[in-house]
């Protein structure tokens, strides 16, 4: 039987700042992209929903984006590849961080926003992203 993966964004509330219904979600999907602090999220909020994809077996994956909380990371900004592998590296490590100490670990990494659109059209962006998934072994 083939099986289908219902992908999610969560985890994109931050602060006193709600957004989205995750714990209606969550039950309903099989991965979550969570939002690593940057365009939406913060470390109570990783905390919490890697917490509650676990609880629902989803598989755990993490969101970067541009620095850009106002704009919600739709905001194109001109960065290098080397930029581009550390931002993913540190957000990403951040819900890594957060899966371990929950005993599990990061499956996956999928870009938010302007950053995965300039992934899309710049081969150096993708290289590196690419690059920076597979050294932390998502």
């Amino acid at each position: 039987m083939k099986r289908i993966d219902l992908n999610c964004d969560m985890g994109e509330s931050y602060g006193a700042w709600k957004m989205g219904a995750d714990a209606e979600v969550m039950p309903h999907i099989s991965s979550a992209n969570i939002a690593c602090g940057f365009h939406g999220g913060d470390p109570a909020t990783i905390r919490k929903t890697v917490r509650l994809a676990l609880d629902h077996g989803v598989a755990i994956g993490a969101h970067p984006s541009l620095p850009d909380l106002q704009g919600f990371g739709r905001r194109v900004m001109k960065i290098s590849p080397q930029e581009m592998y550390d931002l993913v590296v540190y957000q990403a490590g951040a819900v890594e961080a957060f899966a371990r100490a929950a005993g599990s670990r990061l499956h996956h990494i999928k870009c938010h926003g302007a950053l995965y659109n300039m992934a899309a059209t710049d081969e150096g962006l993708s290289d590196a992203m690419v690059r920076a998934a597979r050294d932390l072994g998502a």
